[in-house]
């Protein structure tokens, strides 16, 4: 069971999201077994997982383009597409380097919008906004886009076609793990868990792999943050309190839009 999951779902998925999810069919088959007695049987049969340490992200800053304000520092969204968070990463393959653009809904975690490609001019980034604005199930209401302060962001042909489509810009103002961490978690999740961390062989296969990834990580894999719920029913179905990502566990306001 632990194996069939993992290579239908996620191949890194850990010992809880492991036991909430095969809970009900252990029960079918008569195995009778706690967590601590499951997380016993993951590590005889070694099947737990190492934990990867984590990795730093850089962007290009030095322009001369408008850089917005953060308009999210310390706050937290309580409602599907009140904000929007966007990155880019890279996808190594045997001809160079491709770039993935994502835009996540911070309250869903599900991936609105993507691009992959063998470039990193604005386009990549628009095109994955594009998508995510044809894929908005809430269209009236209001909606923030935050990222890093990268040239692709800050280009106006990227800020003037998000504040056409009635989009409020937000942007870091300096570097803090946690002011872009959905983002970037995200990135983390599906290198390591979804083949995108090692060498593909050209752009159309990497394509491939991220679109089956993102329908696995949007409608398969279960989320710590979310109650141990899917991001699509979740976007669908929103009714749980937004946990944030800060070790340290505070109370941050919600965001007033």
């Amino acid at each position: 069971m632990v194996i069939d999951y993992r290579k239908k779902v996620s191949s890194e998925t850990g010992g809880t999201k492991l036991y909430h999810n095969l809970k009900t069919e252990m029960t079918y088959q008569n195995i009778n077994i706690g967590r601590d007695k499951f997380y016993d049987f993951l590590r005889l049969n070694n099947l737990l997982i190492k934990k990867r340490k984590n990795y730093v992200t850089t962007t290009n800053s030095k322009h001369f383009f408008r850089k917005y304000k953060n308009l999210v520092k310390d706050h937290v969204p309580n409602r599907p597409e009140q904000l929007w968070v966007s990155d880019i990463t890279y996808i190594k393959t045997e001809n160079g380097h491709n770039y993935l653009a994502i835009v996540t809904d911070a309250y869903s975690k599900q991936i609105m919008g993507y691009k992959l490609t063998n470039h990193m001019r604005t386009s990549l980034c628009k095109d994955a906004l594009a998508m995510a604005i044809k894929n908005r199930k809430y269209p009236n209401k209001k909606l923030i886009h935050h990222s890093d302060r990268g040239f692709q962001y800050c280009n106006p042909k990227y800020t003037e076609f998000a504040e056409n489509n009635g989009i409020i810009m937000s942007m870091t103002e300096q570097y803090d793990p946690y002011e872009n961490a959905i983002a970037e978690r995200i990135n983390r999740t599906l290198k390591y868990e979804y083949g995108l961390k090692r060498t593909l062989k050209n752009t159309d296969i990497a394509q491939q792999i991220t679109e089956q990834a993102v329908n696995i990580y949007n409608n398969l894999r279960s989320h710590f943050s979310l109650d141990l719920r899917k991001p699509a029913e979740v976007h669908l179905n929103p009714n749980i309190k937004y946990k944030s990502y800060r070790k340290n566990k505070v109370n941050l306001p919600e965001l007033a839009i």
